[in-house]
């Protein structure tokens, strides 16, 4: 139904994506940066993360058929991939990665920040490209459901652009305490969607 098609991929792709989460990374790759110029680069970021995920969603599967990857194979292989980024989030590992992503950012002068790190690999990176790809297979040759799809990237990318645009006060209310616990608790939950993602693939290859 599109009703619990839309929650689903709301819920998978807030999760991956991680708008809050990414929030204190944003403000570290932006440090310097006027208040005009952050605006830029958070609007930058998400238009860019919503065209590649809404690609993935549109040629995603086309692309599985055309390679001949069977869209079961993916969903074990698209589980086992959330489930690490899990892992790393529940350990904190994701935050250590995304800060050195930001620092190389910073340390090497990228031009265009909105693009890399921002927009890829930290928004619109292997897991939410992944998921996409994974949600896409649910609504092959369905309008609706596609539909649907795109429009939770574009909420997911409004979401991110809001975060961006709040990050100080972001930050700042949850404190370090409170952004530590919120990873955790988003890790737990990717690692229950990305174990259902491996069961539904075993589950269409035996059957």
């Amino acid at each position: 139904m599109p009703i619990e098609f839309a929650i689903s991929a709301l819920v998978t792709l807030l999760v991956v994506v991680d708008p809050i989460g990414l929030a204190p990374t944003f403000l570290a790759v932006t440090d310097g940066l006027s208040a005009r110029h952050r605006r830029q680069v958070a609007l930058r970021a998400s238009i860019i993360a919503a065209g590649i995920l809404i690609g993935a969603a549109l040629i995603g599967d086309w692309l599985l058929r055309t390679l001949g990857i069977t869209l079961p194979a993916f969903r074990i292989a698209g589980g086992l991939l959330l489930f690490s980024i899990a892992f790393e989030m529940v350990f904190g590992l994701r935050i250590e990665r995304q800060t050195h992503a930001a620092e190389q950012a910073m340390e090497e002068h990228v031009r265009n920040i909105a693009a890399f790190p921002l927009a890829i690999p930290l928004l619109a990176g292997p897991g939410a490209i992944t998921a996409t790809v994974l949600l896409a297979g649910q609504a092959a040759g369905k309008p609706v459901p596609l539909a649907v799809l795109i429009g939770v990237i574009v909420v997911v990318a409004l979401a991110s652009l809001a975060a961006f645009l709040v990050a100080e006060r972001i930050g700042k209310l949850l404190g370090i305490t409170g952004n530590v616990v919120l990873s955790r608790l988003l890790g737990v939950i990717l690692a229950a969607l990305a174990v259902q993602y491996v069961i539904d693939g075993v589950r269409a290859v035996f059957a």
